[in-house]
């Protein structure tokens, strides 16, 4: 069936905005392009990595009701943000599989190649370290290991101790975390979330990794909340994040550990807080703007 692509141009400080609103509204994705041409030079520490100005487009399903969309937009954005709003049809095509044209093997901790279906990396490129491969194919299901909080938790798994674990990957989207996780030695993995076609994309992703003995996809209605994890990896907005709070702590084991992503560096505090005082916290580890929070959960009997 034909899409419908909506786009809108936007500075730095209603990006966000324009993004969150587009992912409530159902986008089945988001991108982001320079509006101005201005390149982003090297960056110091503090900056955030975005163009001055963006053009931000989602994808849409065609059965949307435009006139709703356009409404919301209008009431939730400055009037000149909204103004530049554009829409067009596209043609049908298998979008989900469109960043394969210009996908390439991604190395996560020196040892885990993430590689699309058919893109593996050269010898040259492994060097001495044995490679473990992940091939990934997303489906419609958010994952890739291109995003930057994606990479933050594919990198913390990678450097992590996870022979003889159990590990929960909540909100698993295209099951990238939890195939990773066993690949790189965990004994059992629980792969959670709420969506039927990130859990179709995970199934099909464990499959094609050979991990189906090791990892059970359940949607978290079914999920019980009654077993303990050696680690949680939650790659979640902070929203969500804080929501799911007496949620994931009492699924860390005390002494396990619980790893969250997708924060932005103005939310670590709001997050840190609504985990308090169950866990011992790590130093914060960021790419880009987005962090990664990472603590060892202490022994209190009660959540």
């Amino acid at each position: 069936m034909p899409w419908l692509q909506l786009t809108i141009t936007t500075d730095q400080t209603n990006a966000l905005s324009v993004e969150n609103l587009f992912e409530n509204l159902g986008a089945l994705s988001i991108t982001y392009k320079d509006a101005a041409d201005l390149p982003i030079l090297e960056l110091a520490p503090e900056e955030i990595k975005i163009w001055q100005l963006s053009l931000i487009t989602g994808l849409f399903s065609e059965q949307i009701d435009l006139d709703i969309v356009q409404s919301i937009l209008q009431a939730n954005l400055p009037q000149n943000v909204f103004a530049t709003l554009t829409w067009k049809k596209l043609e049908d095509k298998i979008w989900e599989r469109e960043w394969l044209q210009n996908a390439v093997p991604l190395c996560f901790g020196k040892r885990l190649w993430v590689c699309p279906a058919g893109h593996y990396p050269s010898k040259e490129d492994i060097g001495t370290e044995a490679p473990t491969i992940l091939e990934l194919d997303p489906g419609l299901a958010f994952g890739t290991g291109t995003h930057p909080t994606t990479a933050l938790c594919l990198n913390w798994l990678a450097m992590a101790d996870l022979q003889n674990k159990h590990v929960l990957d909540y909100g698993c989207g295209s099951g990238i975390l939890a195939i990773a996780a066993a690949l790189l030695g965990a004994t059992a993995v629980t792969a959670v979330d709420y969506d039927p076609q990130a859990l179709e994309a995970t199934i099909a992703n464990v499959d094609k990794n050979n991990v189906d003995d090791k990892i059970s996809v359940l949607s978290s209605t079914k999920h019980s909340v009654a077993i303990k994890y050696d680690y949680v990896v939650a790659n979640i907005l902070a929203k969500t994040l804080r929501e799911l709070a007496p949620k994931l702590i009492s699924l860390v084991r005390p002494g396990g550990c619980l790893i969250l992503s997708g924060i932005l560096k103005e939310q670590v505090t709001e997050v840190i807080e609504m985990y308090q005082p169950y866990f011992s916290w790590n130093p914060v580890q960021q790419n880009q703007e987005w962090i990664l929070i990472a603590g060892i959960r202490r022994d209190i009997k009660s959540c």
